[in-house]
């Protein structure tokens, strides 16, 4: 195949196959895109720039030995290239995100406004605090909010993230237990938690073990008794993790019980939130003996979620942590000022902390989308939140189970997310193929395989934010695929077949991704280039 020199080239076997005749590869509106390397060359650049004379540089030996490779575009190239990139991407903007466990919700364009005014979007952390003092009273509110809806003690508004709320729960828990010299080594993590759990238990420091789960798909609270009752108080249990509601989308009923249990044996219990949005407004993990739990604002308060970009995870802590918490932390003084409380060893305000999770106070510009939030809702508006999600799921599980394996469905309501298995299906077909052909359909998959208790798992989490009509679409998709994998339909082995790309060997790409572009040589120019080839 020839490559023309304006970088165009015609449809190739990536792409007949979507594209039908096109002799251009387009398809309609959508348009295909090669890579930057297809479009432009490393030649030519769209900026000219006059020549200079070298001069000596402050690099240190570090100067570049060689071209750098990068293609060279003008600016409505470049402008189209990624334009053309983004229409090729999903968005909760576009539809119905199904993700479990993540709460793709939409994000109120009202908090993206309030974000942006003047004293939020431009302020600098390093700023005289006279100059910050609404932004402080922002994250004082803040914090006060999450303190009434969660019904706990202290809160940390620093972590950047779940993982990293984790963490510092857990480093709480860890110089808590050690002020009162009682070093422990195990951390428990039932099978229904999330996954960072045991991760980031491990990554603390902790021995992880784990507690099975009952056939309702909840803890099994006697085999957690009898973990904690071997050796009494000297078990060496540190804290529980538990998800709850948990990752089968199941309210733990037991949960004063579970505990009780785990506080006579001499540990903590840290709660999973990024389930929140569920029960927020309905239930306060305080009320239920939670010592500390991570809040995901992107997840129950809307702020934009995941693209690398900035995150926030509050921890909220019991009495029993709370004067062990990080700094630093906005505090309001009897004269209506707030200030920063930075300093390591301030014996008046918080001498007992175990130090810093970041170097300054926490993501703002998440702090002010979730206030906003907060304040537009209302408590009875979060409280219809948590009642709508709940809704919303027990919607999609009834109109799907009788098509659909759902594990636990006859064991009542589930909470925020509906789980689904791929047993029934024939034919060699699975859960993969039931998702890949769901993006012909217009949707963006479901969470997949997990949580590990279900073979096959599908977990679908559709949001308050979503109506009866995206839906039942989504419903109606899900049972024609789900029908045609039941009766063994080979042609789903092929899907995606109107995406922009066809289905890749996903365990090929994760151990032997291709991560340079091999540039054609003009005497071999026939030959099939890596996106040709499927290697992209």
């Amino acid at each position: 195949m020839t490559v023309n020199p304006s970088g165009w080239r015609p449809s190739s076997p990536a792409t007949e196959q979507v594209t039908g005749d096109t002799t251009t590869g387009n398809r309609a509106l959508m348009l295909e895109e090669p890579l930057l390397f297809e479009i432009g060359d490393t030649e030519t650049t769209g900026v000219d720039f006059e020549d200079v004379e070298a001069s000596a540089n402050r690099l240190g030996g570090l100067e570049r030995s060689r071209p750098i490779g990068l293609a060279g575009l003008s600016e409505p190239e470049t402008v189209r290239h990624y334009t053309r990139l983004s229409r090729q991407n999903y968005a909760i903007d576009l539809g119905l995100f199904p993700l479990g466990s993540c709460t793709m919700k939409h994000n109120p364009r009202l908090n993206e406004k309030i974000a942006r005014l003047p004293g939020f979007a431009d302020i600098h952390p390093l700023q005289p605090v006279d100059t910050v003092q609404g932004a402080l009273q922002v994250i004082n509110e803040l914090a006060e909010w999450l303190l009434a809806l969660t019904g706990m003690y202290g809160v940390a508004m620093s972590p950047k993230a779940g993982a990293h709320g984790e963490l510092c729960g857990l480093l709480c828990i860890r110089t808590a237990l050690e002020a009162r010299g009682d070093a422990r080594e195990v951390v428990l993590v039932p099978e229904s938690a999330h996954g960072t759990n045991p991760a980031t238990a491990a990554f603390a420091g902790y021995r992880v073990e784990n507690i099975p789960a009952n056939a309702a798909g909840r803890v099994d609270l006697e085999a957690l008794r009898k973990r904690l009752g071997a050796g009494g108080r000297d078990n060496g249990v540190a804290a529980l993790m538990i998800t709850n509601p948990n990752t089968c989308g199941l309210f733990e009923p037991d949960m004063i019980a579970i505990s009780e249990a785990v506080h006579a044996a001499g540990g903590f219990v840290y709660c999973d939130g990024a389930n929140f949005n569920a029960i927020v407004g309905k239930v306060r993990p305080g009320d239920l003996g939670i010592d500390a739990m991570h809040i995901n604002l992107h997840k129950t308060f809307s702020t934009p979620h995941g693209g690398g970009g900035p995150g926030s995870g509050p921890v909220v802590v019991s009495e029993a942590l709370s004067p062990y918490g990080p700094l630093p932390w906005a505090a309001r003084y009897p004269d209506g000022s707030y200030r920063l409380v930075e300093e390591e060893g301030a014996a008046e305000e918080h001498p007992l902390g175990f130090g810093r999770m970041v170097a300054f106070h926490g993501q703002m510009g998440m702090f002010t989308r979730a206030l906003a939030y907060i304040l537009s809702h209302g408590a009875d508006g979060l409280r219809q939140v948590a009642e709508d999600a709940v809704l919303n799921a027990n919607y999609v599980l009834r109109s799907l189970e009788d098509v659909l394996d759902a594990p636990f469905a006859a064991s009542g309501p589930c909470m925020h997310e509906a789980l689904f298995s791929d047993r029934g299906f024939s034919g060699g077909l699975g859960t993969i193929d039931l998702a890949k052909a769901l993006i012909d359909e217009g949707f963006h998959p479901m969470t997949m395989y997990f949580p590990l208790v279900v073979h096959g798992a599908m977990l679908v989490e559709p949001t308050e934010t979503e109506s009866r009509a995206a839906l039942d679409q989504f419903i109606v998709a899900m049972r024609s695929i789900a029908e045609r994998a039941k009766a063994g339909d080979q042609s789903l082995k092929a899907a995606p077949v109107h995406a922009p790309r066809r289905r890749l060997d996903e365990t090929l790409a994760a151990r032997k991704p291709v991560l340079t572009y091999q540039h054609l040589v003009p005497e071999a120019a026939d030959e099939p280039t890596p996106h040709e080839k499927g290697d992209r």
